[in-house]
């Protein structure tokens, strides 16, 4: 549909002009062009929706402004609309503060809801199940578990997330939560007041649906089995952070199987036994087992690397003996609780639990067996298992943490299941992000996708970067495999700090080199307060480094997006090598020999498309208003010693170049009041 023929794109137009319904209604609210052009772009899928134009590929620049460019449409159509976010606490931004903000704004009076998965909203039923368990490991968590019971007695809408000082890594948070495999659906006797159906039917009922991707994704993974959907149908879909998503995808069109669930299993097996008389003499030695074995089989494994794949645990005699060990652990509580199945709904889900996970462990395994599962209780829709893609298709890998593993089995490719849903749901499908092109393109991604000639937009930033930013990338710096590299960065970087006063992000390819630059800054007096991924939780982290006012964080992989520093608290980002994928992935391994089977280049084709979106998410934190400034520092030598390295620059908002650190000194002197020349290195580019 051509956007002059578009009532949707110029009621959108109209909306976010100057003197248009934000502008007078939102303070500070700034018309923006290419918020604009991104919003009507986004009414033009909606209304063509069903159609090859109905599906959007849009990168909008940070402080674009995007979060309103597809809210006034959204709200303006008329349609039903799910919208997915990439993390909770985003959610809960986006629901809670801009929603409002632009329906006011806008006068429109449709409905919203705000949907999470099951792990965020309390279980009566495993609440009450937990009372008097003794399962605490100290007071404080007991006091704790406490303050949920008072609390559940008055909430309306059952979220964790409203009790205060409730971390989301809280042990009580699987305690008091029904995960997929345990909840008794229909069968439970508090489902009337199951906060869980209660959101769905919000959901149901609303016009705009905020999602997560998390909550997106496990609901197409059902649907491919043809099984109930979590979701309410839509006419639209808004995936807001969708560079995320084809990973996330990988996950959920796979399945494993984890430490944690198998213990839960033991335990809420014993629990049972409360409800039914006699029931303890038979459930007890087989529940302690299972719980020893899957300890076991995580001692076993310690002498493995924290990820590899089924042939690499294969090659180790202990983890191949604890494994059947935990099969023979899991076959034996399964044939004690089948007897016992029809005595509480709480066993009928245990008995299925333990024959999902066995057949589970058996696919991950690779054993040949009647893969039959046990019958589903009262209600499947949440039951069944996800699709599991073939072995040529797949790669069976494991992962170590502290206490636990992981077993997994993902496949190499979504895009099939992922086009597939989209087709049948005849709705408008837009994908947003600050970065998901390459030098300007977009087939990397829609490739990941399975998105067949979608429509792109390019939204550009509206900031000065010739103004605002300046990046220095640093003469001199060896190879980044040379062991001298970590000593080479902070020579380099030094210099910069001194300039900035500190304020500045370090981020870093590996733990290692992160722990390597540490340890040299704090070995040389370092004068600023340095904040090291690791050391303490990452919001302390980031709450410390703004508090400080010079501070210097020093973070990984996880620091790269999610994170916003604005003002300036943070004038630096300083990236130490370009981030390509660390070589003990084996789903990445797996995906890159996939590749080449095929006939692709793995480099072109995925390692370097892979490492440019990473850079671009790094790079992102530095400026994040019209207001900041700041100096974003590369020290790779491969960016202008390579030929793919003008990939990356190019993939980069259009900053001003240097090598000379006095350019950095004189761009840092401006802030204190002094005018500044072109950088001199910028004829270098």
């Amino acid at each position: 549909m051509a956007e002059q023929d578009s009532r949707l794109a110029r009621a959108a137009r109209e909306a976010l002009e100057e003197g248009g319904a934000l502008a007078r209604n939102l303070e500070a609210f700034a018309p923006r062009p290419a918020q604009q052009a991104l919003s009507v772009a986004i009414a033009t899928a909606f209304e063509s929706r069903g159609t090859p134009l109905g599906t959007l590929i849009a990168e909008a620049g940070t402080g674009t402004g995007k979060t309103f460019a597809y809210l006034v449409p959204a709200l303006l159509s008329g349609v039903k609309t799910i919208v997915s976010t990439g993390t909770r606490a985003l959610q809960d931004q986006l629901y809670h503060r801009d929603l409002p903000r632009v329906r006011d704004a806008l006068g429109v009076g449709l409905k919203t809801a705000l949907l999470k998965g099951r792990a965020n909203y309390l279980c009566h039923y495993r609440m009450h199940q937990a009372k008097g368990e003794p399962r605490f490991a100290s007071r404080e968590i007991a006091a704790q578990f406490q303050r949920i019971v008072a609390w559940a007695g008055r909430t309306r809408m059952g979220d964790l997330a409203e009790v205060e000082g409730l971390g989301e890594d809280s042990p009580l948070i699987p305690v008091v939560t029904s995960t997929v495999d345990n909840c008794l659906g229909s069968e439970c006797p508090f489902f009337s007041d199951c906060f869980v159906v209660q959101a769905r039917q919000r959901a149901q009922s609303a016009d705009l649906v905020v999602v997560n991707h998390h909550l997106l994704l496990a609901d197409l993974a059902l649907k491919q089995e043809g099984f109930g959907e979590i979701l309410p149908g839509a006419q639209a879909f808004v995936v807001d952070e969708a560079h995320q998503l084809p990973d996330l995808a990988s996950q959920f069109f796979g399945e494993a199987l984890s430490a944690r669930p198998l213990v839960e299993l033991a335990r809420d097996a014993l629990a049972e036994c409360k409800e039914v008389p006699g029931a303890l003499a038979a459930v007890q030695e087989p529940a302690r087992a299972l719980e020893q074995a899957t300890r076991a089989l995580r001692a076993a494994m310690d002498d493995l690397p924290v990820r590899g794949t089924r042939a690499r645990a294969a090659e180790l005699a202990a983890a191949e003996d604890a494994l059947e060990a935990l099969a023979q652990a899991l076959a034996a509580l399964a044939a004690v609780l089948e007897p016992l199945r029809g005595a509480s709904p709480g066993f009928e889900a245990c008995t299925f639990r333990a024959g999902d996970y066995a057949a589970r462990l058996r696919r991950w395994r690779d054993i040949a067996a009647d893969e039959a599962p046990a019958q589903p209780p009262a209600d499947p829709d949440d039951r069944m298992p996800p699709q599991v893609p073939d072995d040529a298709d797949s790669v069976r890998w494991y992962e170590l943490t502290a206490r636990g593993f992981r077993l997994s089995r993902t496949p190499l490719d979504v895009a099939g299941p992922l086009a597939e849903h989209r087709e049948r749901s005849k709705a408008a499908w837009v994908f947003t992000s600050a970065t998901l092109a390459i030098g300007g393109q977009f087939g990397h991604y829609a490739d990941k996708l399975g998105l067949a000639e979608p429509q792109t937009l390019l939204a550009p930033s509206p900031f000065d970067w010739q103004t605002q930013a300046l990046c220095y990338l640093p003469r001199r710096m060896p190879d980044p495999g040379s062991r001298d590299y970590g000593t080479a960065l902070v020579d380099a970087v030094r210099p910069v700090l001194e300039a900035s006063g500190g304020r500045a992000f370090l981020l870093f390819a590996s733990h290692r080199a992160l722990r390597e630059v540490a340890a040299l800054l704090r070995g040389s007096e370092c004068p600023w307060p340095l904040f090291v991924q690791g050391e303490a939780p990452r919001g302390l982290l980031l709450e410390r480094f703004r508090a400080s006012g010079n501070g210097v964080l020093l973070g990984a992989a996880s620091f790269r997006e999610g994170v916003d520093v604005a003002g300036d608290a943070l004038s630096v980002v300083v990236i130490d090598k370009l981030p390509f994928a660390a070589p003990d992935d084996p789903v990445f391994e797996a995906r890159l020999e996939a590749i080449r089977r095929n006939g692709g280049n793995p480099f072109r084709d995925e390692q370097l498309p892979q490492a440019v979106i990473a850079l671009k998410q790094g790079a992102g934190r530095l400026i994040r208003s019209e207001r900041d400034r700041g100096v974003l520092v590369l020290c790779d030598p491969r960016l202008l010693g390579r030929s793919y390295g003008k990939v990356f620059l190019e993939s980069l908002p259009p900053l001003p170049r240097s090598r000379d650190v006095d350019d950095v000194r004189t761009f840092f002197g401006r802030e204190c009041g002094f005018e500044a020349p072109a950088p001199r290195g910028a004829d270098l580019f």
